[in-house]
């Protein structure tokens, strides 16, 4: 066996929509927000619009925007 299948989850299954990873996922959000190099990850987005990424990331904008799944 692997190890990620291994490794065992401190989550509880909750269902759809787990409350316990949405909590960890908005407070990462919000310590990001206050902490992290938001300039720099904003340069480094505008790079990959610039980039070789460009068409991907037009593709997958344009189906998030539709509400779809990506492939």
């Amino acid at each position: 066996m692997s190890d990620s299948k291994e490794q065992k989850s401190n989550l509880k299954m909750e269902g759809e929509g787990s409350r316990e990873g949405s909590r960890r996922f908005q407070d990462a959000q919000h310590e990001f927000a206050e902490t992290g190099d938001i300039e720099g990850k904003a340069k480094e987005a505008a790079r990959a619009l610039d980039g070789d990424e460009a068409e991907d990331l037009e593709k997958a904008r344009k189906v998030s925007a539709k509400g779809n799944a990506a492939d």
